[in-house]
């Protein structure tokens, strides 16, 4: 069984292929909006490189946001045209969550502009803080007063250093304790702006 692996919330993007549940190889670079572009060609290239069959193709685990306005939406049309072409089963993770360190509690932040992050925090398999947007300075100040935190993801507009994530790592992980979705096709990106 082949799981398809993907994430275009934020300003790179990510493409990942696991069999029976193993990581096979993950692309992810950055790619600020040209995901679109990349994507599918990606996908493509990996399939061919593991000769993978698309009536293989079981899962797509996909970033859902929050994050990028049309980002957010590229990986969700590629996971859901799989679904329909294949009947594959789509799990929706948090494009928040899915950036956490697999090793220690992590404090993940995706730039929302404006003098604002989106802003979660997770340990193991366990939400500290859900998905929310919280203003830079609250976010400082959360990362200060948790110094055994890891900060994930591209902090630098904060002025802290972030952790890379390996998010095609922790969308195979986090789609081991995901619900796969009732209704594959209705799956809606997660926006938090107003």
């Amino acid at each position: 069984m082949v799981t398809i692996l993907l994430d275009s919330s934020n300003t790179s993007l990510t493409v990942g292929i696991a069999r029976d549940d193993v990581l096979l190889e993950n692309v992810s670079y950055e790619a600020w909006q040209s995901q679109s572009e990349h994507m599918v060609p990606e996908l493509d290239k990996l399939l061919n490189k593991y000769d993978v069959d698309k009536t293989e193709i079981k899962e797509v685990a996909v970033a859902v946001g929050p994050g990028s306005y049309t980002g957010v939406r590229i990986a969700i049309t590629i996971a859901k045209t799989i679904a329909a072409a294949l009947g594959a089963k789509i799990y929706a993770i948090s494009s928040l969550r899915c950036q956490k360190d697999c090793k220690n509690p992590s404090i993940c932040v995706i730039n929302a502009r404006s003098g604002r992050s989106y802003f979660g925090v997770f340990e193991d398999t366990k939400i500290i803080v859900d998905d929310c947007i919280m203003t830079n300075d609250k976010v400082i100040e959360f990362v200060k007063e948790h110094p055994d935190f890891v900060v994930c993801g591209n902090a630098s507009y904060l002025g802290v250093e972030g952790k890379q994530p390996d998010i095609a790592r922790e969308l195979l992980e986090l789609k081991k304790i995901t619900k796969p979705e009732a209704e594959p096709l209705a799956v809606k990106p997660v926006y938090m702006k107003d």
